[in-house]
C-alpha cells in the first residue's frame, strides 16, 4: 500500500465542526458537575477487536478542538492491522476535555476503521487474482473524502470523488439518451480529454454497443459470474472491465476470478460495521 495522505482539512474541518455542535453544545454538564475544574488525567484510546485502524488525525482534531491543551500521542498509523488490546492513542490533560471528546472521537474512529476493515476483508478475499476493490459514491453525505481515504486505508482503490471528475454512463442515462450507443457517442464526442468515459452494461449485446461507440470502461452490472466471462471473452483487450451488483464477501472471489479488472462495492462504505473501540481513564485522575 502506498504511504496515506489524510484528506486536506477544508474537505472534513465542517463535519467536525456540525458534530462538536451536536454533541457538545454549550458544554459537557455531566463532567461539569460530577468531577471538580484542574482534574487532570492519562487515559488511552484501544482495539477491543482485531482491526485495521483508520482515522487517527481526525481523532486528534477532535481532542484539540475541545482542549487545545490536551496532548495526544499516536500509538501507530493509519492503515496498520492491529489485535484487540492494542493502545491507537493516548491522551494526558484536563478530564473534562477528554470526556469531552470521548464519544466523538470513537464515533469517527469507529467507523472510519470500519470501513478500511471491511476494505480489507475484501481485499484479502481477492488476493492472487489481479482484481482491485473499489468503493463507490455511496456514503453519508459530509463523510466522502473521509470514506474514501478509509478505503485506501484497507487497501481498495478509490472510483470517482463525485460527479465532476469521471464520466460513468449509468441506466437513466441510456435511457434519456435514448440508447447505449447515443449516450457513449454523446460522451465520446465531448467529454475532457482527462476523463474516460464508462458505460454501465447488462447484457453482451449492450456491451458490444458500447465499446463500438467508443467507451474505455464497461460496468458490468448485476451479471453473474458466468454472464461476465461470456462479455470478456469478447471484449477488446483494451477495455477496462469492472463487476457491481450483489457482490459479498461469499462470492467476490468468483467475481474475480471471471477476470475482471475491478470490483465495485457499496457496501464498503454504506453497509461497513464500526468496529469496537474504546477510551479508558488510566489510574485515579487527581487535582492539576
Amino acid at each position: 500500500m502506498s504511504e496515506l495522505q489524510f484528506p486536506p482539512e477544508s474537505t472534513w474541518r465542517p463535519l467536525l465542526e456540525l458534530a462538536l455542535a451536536e454533541d457538545l453544545g454549550p458544554g459537557d454538564v455531566t463532567s461539569r458537575v460530577s468531577i471538580p475544574q484542574g482534574v487532570r488525567v492519562r487515559a488511552r484510546i484501544e482495539a477491543r477487536e482485531a482491526l485495521v485502524v483508520c482515522g487517527l488525525p481526525l481523532v486528534e482534531a477532535v481532542f484539540r478542538a475541545v482542549d487545545p491543551n490536551l496532548r495526544v500521542d499516536r500509538q501507530t498509523e493509519d492503515g496498520k492491522h492491529v489485535a484487540a488490546g492494542t493502545p491507537l492513542l493516548l491522551i494526558e490533560g484536563p478530564v473534562h476535555g477528554i470526556l469531552s471528546g470521548e464519544r466523538l472521537a470513537l464515533n469517527f474512529l469507529g467507523h472510519l476503521s470500519g470501513v478500511a476493515t471491511t476494505t480489507h476483508r475484501y481485499v484479502e478475499a481477492v488476493s492472487g487474482t489481479g482484481t482491485q476493490i473499489v468503493d463507490t459514491r455511496k456514503t453519508l453525505p459530509g463523510f466522502r473524502m473521509l470514506d474514501k481515504y478509509a478505503v485506501l486505508a484497507g487497501g481498495g482503490v478509490n472510483h470517482r470523488i463525485g460527479l465532476f471528475d469521471g464520466i460513468l454512463l449509468k441506466d437513466n442515462h441510456i435511457a434519456a439518451a435514448g440508447s447505449v450507443g447515443a449516450a457513449v457517442g454523446n460522451a465520446r464526442a465531448q467529454a475532457p480529454a482527462n476523463l474516460r468515459v464508462q458505460c454501465e452494461v447488462e447484457s453482451l449485446d449492450a456491451a458490444r454497443e458500447a465499446w463500438e461507440a467508443g467507451a474505455d470502461m464497461l460496468l458490468l452490472d448485476n451479471r453473474t459470474p458466468d454472464e461476465i466471462r461470456e462479455i470478456i471473452a469478447a471484449c477488446p483487450k483494451e477495455l477496462v472491465l469492472e463487476a457491481s451488483g450483489g457482490i459479498t464477501l461469499e462470492n467476490v472471489r468468483a467475481y474475480a476470478e471471471t477476470g475482471v479488472h475491478r470490483v465495485s462495492i457499496g457496501a464498503l462504505t454504506h453497509s461497513a460495521k464500526n468496529v469496537d473501540v474504546a477510551l479508558e481513564i488510566e489510574g485515579d485522575g487527581g487535582a492539576g
